[in-house]
């Protein structure tokens, strides 16, 4: 779906009002406000606040589906370069994205649309199956050993999650006040714990 001007202002006012109000706490009029549109637009262009919050998990969602799409038609790649590649993206891509991180890891637990919570799981399905078919390619290629790749996979996202969503404590842990640089340090740091982490769980033994 190609997006006007005025749809991504929505998502966006949308993605900050969901974040820090939830999404019962967001009106349709406190996004308007903040998106400098009437009211009547929002229904215009996307029906309700729950077809809303549907585009914007679509919108916020294509860009990971891309890649790992792409990586798994790689032929050029080995195993671990599209390991490596998906732990770099989704650290940049989960620390960047915090608001909407909140949203899909906190907020979207209070909606009670079941068309919506069902639209995020079966995103949420659609990702972690092309990661579990890359894995199990290194697999049959005796690159990787067996391994239970749900809990592998979750244990990666996990990390991500529980940094993304603890940032007061680990500033205190990496010393520091400045919430850039804060991000700047952490980064580089959590690529290189988890490709460590992942290489030691997934290497062949002996």
């Amino acid at each position: 779906m190609e997006l006007t001007e005025k749809q991504i202002a929505i998502l966006d006012a949308a993605e900050s009002l969901f974040a820090s109000k939830g999404f019962e706490g967001a009106s349709v009029r406190d996004i308007a406000k903040k998106a400098n549109v009437n009211v009547a637009m929002i229904s215009y262009y996307f029906g309700s606040k729950e077809k809303l919050l549907q585009q914007l998990l679509l919108n916020r969602t294509e860009n990971s589906r891309k890649l790992l799409t792409q990586l798994k038609q790689d032929t050029h790649k080995n195993s671990w370069e599209k390991i490596d590649r998906i732990i770099d993206f989704f650290v940049d891509h989960l620390l960047e994205s915090r608001q909407f991180h909140n949203i899909t890891s906190r907020q979207i637990s209070l909606v009670q649309d079941e068309d919506t919570i069902e639209l995020l799981i079966n995103i949420k399905k659609t990702n972690q199956a092309i990661i579990e078919d890359i894995i199990k390619e290194g697999q049959e290629k005796k690159i990787f050993r067996e391994v239970n790749i749900p809990l592998t996979i979750g244990s990666v996202f996990g990390t991500i999650s529980q940094v993304s969503m603890s940032q007061e404590y680990y500033k205190k842990v990496l010393k520091e006040k400045n919430e850039e640089a804060y991000f700047r340090k952490l980064r580089p740091k959590l690529k290189r714990h988890l490709k460590t982490l992942i290489r030691n769980h997934l290497a062949l033994k002996g």
